[in-house]
């Protein structure tokens, strides 16, 4: 999706939260059975679509009666009021609508929230080059920018150049390990500059080749976010309660380099039915302190998907293996272990609930079209974080996270979301629900 695609997107979005259900379009009188024959038979998709709805029943009815319908009523009402069109033209310039400048915003609860600016020009100075813009804040300590540009090559080869800064005071850490609880949250600042240059290489129809090769520059501090009821990193390490997270003291630089090989079956064709790899590798070396040292992170996911009537609602299973390992003397930055929550593998927990040198999920998701560029997903994940090459993986130490949300299709560079998830501690610790994750807003993408 470019640009303009996915600023029609959010423009409607924004129209519709003013619309009232009262223009909702009226309920259509329904056809006679002339040849008493009934309607058409359903496929056998369409009969076991029942099998999810009726075992995730609660959070089905919640995302069909309190999401998919009003959502579906307002944008039809705000259509038939031509908002989207009045706001577009607004945001949107040039002739072909091909650049514009939205308002963004971004609440994830239990973090400080962001307002910003994102900013887009399809075809800038010729055809095939494309910028894009993205700066929010919360204040002076909270702020973030990035700069993209990208280059469409013959033979849908893409070229990219990204620069990102972020600052910010609350960034969650835990701990390190399988075991961490909800109650072990501390706070810490964060300071990160990443430059790259990507490409992205498509063969075969749907398969794609993905590298990257860059430098990150992280330094980490005090936190003075919510100083009082919640400790600081920094204040925790002073006072013995556990020992500094590798690399928190001194932060990092780092060259890095990133493949991500993706093999599909599935092709253009309109069924979603078929089987998907990924396999990832990332490796650092961090130039910062002595001696030398880096890391390699690496793994992959591996899933099939079922189109329950080649109709888009897709129900899909995925496993995912994830390990980091140090190169040279020191241990892996705590920022670049293997992380699960946020907007990652297993969305029901808060980002950087879990950190460790491994991490096993499998993940159950059904997935359906809401809106033309809104899809609606419903997935629970059972897995954890543990020690170096699945040390420690037992299935009773794995946790559950269920999440239920809808996101915005195609753009890669910004991506509204409204997500409700929660996340369990450990079965062997009860399974008890002990993190809720509430996101609502437009995420970065790059």
């Amino acid at each position: 999706m470019n640009g303009r695609r996915w600023l029609a997107a959010c423009i409607l979005l924004g129209a519709t939260l003013g619309s009232a259900s009262a223009h909702a379009e009226p309920k259509k009188r329904a056809l006679p059975d002339y040849d008493g024959r009934g309607g058409p038979s359903q496929t056998p998709g369409q009969k076991a679509l029942w099998i999810p709805r009726i075992l995730l029943s609660p959070l089905y009815l919640l995302s069909e009666y309190g999401i998919r319908r009003p959502l579906g009523a307002a944008i039809t009402a705000a259509e038939r009021a031509e908002l989207p069109t009045a706001l577009y033209d607004f945001f949107a310039f040039g002739p072909d609508h091909k650049a514009g400048v939205v308002p963004i915003t971004l609440i994830d609860f239990g973090f400080e929230p962001s307002v910003g600016l994102y900013a887009f020009w399809d075809d800038a100075g010729f055809s095939g080059h494309d910028l894009r813009l993205r700066a929010s804040t919360w204040g002076e300590d909270w702020l973030s920018s990035t700069a993209t540009e990208r280059f469409h090559l013959p033979g849908e080869v893409e070229l990219t150049f990204t620069g990102t800064a972020v600052r910010r005071p609350d960034f969650a850490f835990y701990g390190i390990g399988p075991d961490t609880r909800e109650d072990d949250l501390m706070r810490y600042a964060g300071d990160t500059v990443d430059a790259r240059v990507e490409s992205r290489i498509p063969f075969a129809d749907s398969h794609w080749l993905e590298t990257a090769a860059g430098y990150r520059g992280v330094s980490f501090g005090h936190s003075h976010y919510d100083e009082e009821d919640e400790l600081s990193l920094d204040d925790a390490v002073q006072a013995g309660r556990l020992p500094a997270p590798p690399g928190f003291r001194e932060g990092y630089r780092a060259a890095f380099t990133h493949a991500r090989l993706t093999l599909d079956s599935r092709g253009k064709a309109s069924s979603q039915s078929g089987s998907r790899l990924e396999l990832t590798a990332d490796e650092g070396a961090d130039f910062k302190g002595s001696p030398s040292s880096g890391w390699l992170r690496y793994g992959g996911t591996l899933g099939g998907f079922w189109d329950l009537g080649d109709d888009g609602r897709v129900v899909s299973l995925s496993l995912s293996a994830l390990l980091a390992d140090p190169l040279g003397d020191r241990p892996v930055p705590f920022t670049e272990l293997c992380q699960l929550g946020g907007p990652g593998l297993m969305p029901g927990f808060r980002a950087g609930r879990l950190y460790d040198r491994s991490a096993a999920v499998a993940t159950l998701r059904y997935a359906w079209p809401i809106w033309i560029w809104l899809n609606g997903s419903l997935q629970v994940a059972t897995g954890n974080a543990f020690g170096a090459h699945f040390e420690g993986l037992r299935a009773e130490r794995g946790r559950l996270s269920a999440a239920l949300g809808i996101e915005s299709l195609g753009s890669r560079d910004s991506i509204f979301q409204a997500l409700l998830g929660f996340g369990t501690e450990t079965f062997e610790s009860g399974a008890k629900v002990d993190s809720l994750r509430l996101v609502v807003g437009a995420r970065s993408g790059f």
